[in-house]
């Protein structure tokens, strides 16, 4: 499975009010692993950013004005997202902004139509799924770290790339994986390359020569106890069922 997890940075709350993406931030997760083929991206917003966004994510007008506008850059996100399930924290915010950016394009450029992400993308909200796991607890993304021992030390002000990475390992670490996948690792394990996102699994073979099984046994006394354990199910149950064991792999009754 092919998985991106996904952040981004805005002008301000509302697309629907003009506010526009000023960064996109991603990396790419298949079969539970990172692969190192990551999105990132500046966008000149083509507007003002709203001062309560600047103190929130740290992204100035200064920051911005150089980079290319959404119209640019949509052709590679597209191709990067496109037939993959996105793993977003508060899906709808992102989802929302992303769509709106695709929207403006096509009424400014035509041709083929770019989105909605809905309907050619799977999407998947971790803060839905979070409080589902913990009801009645705070799921933001730094709550997330301190449950799961996710270290976010980096994470001073919002940014998108930053937060795809964190947000990535609190996913695994919610469904059950493995948050340790750095690319050493993974070039280490074998049977694949990072640059081109191939799963590995390779299988680390322990060397036996020289190891022996210590077998421990038990001293009389332990024998004793054990017997008269049994004695105890017989009279209470009128039989015991490890007497239909076979004695020489159970050791004696």
């Amino acid at each position: 499975m092919r998985q991106i997890v996904l952040d981004t940075e805005t002008t301000g709350i509302d697309p629907k009010e003009g506010h526009r993406l000023i960064e996109i931030g991603a990396v790419e997760v298949v079969n539970r692993r990172l692969t190192g083929n990551n999105f990132h991206q500046y966008i000149n917003p083509e507007r003002d950013i709203d001062p309560e966004a600047v103190e929130i994510h740290g992204i100035t007008n200064e920051r911005v004005a150089d980079e290319p506008v959404f119209a640019d850059v949509a052709d590679a996100f597209w191709e990067y997202i496109y037939g993959a399930e996105l793993v977003i924290h508060n899906a709808a915010f992102d989802v929302g902004f992303i769509d709106h950016e695709f929207g403006l394009l096509q009424n400014k450029r035509g041709g083929p139509r770019l989105g909605p992400v809905a309907e050619h993308c799977g999407v998947l909200d971790t803060l839905a799924m979070a409080r589902k796991l913990h009801p009645g607890q705070r799921n933001n993304l730094d709550a997330l770290c301190k449950r799961y021992a996710i270290d976010n030390g980096r994470r001073v002000l919002h940014g998108a790339l930053l937060d795809a990475e964190i947000l990535s390992d609190v996913y695994l670490a919610m469904t059950g994986g493995q948050t340790a996948l750095s690319l050493a690792g993974i070039e280490e394990a074998g049977g694949g390359s990072a640059e081109g996102g191939n799963s590995v699994s390779g299988i680390r073979r322990v060397a036996r020569e020289g190891m022996t099984l210590v077998v421990t046994r038990p001293s009389e006394t332990e024998l004793s106890a054990h017997r008269a354990k049994l004695d105890g199910i017989r009279q209470a149950a009128g039989e015991c069922h490890w007497d239909a064991l076979d004695a020489t792999t159970q050791g004696p009754s």
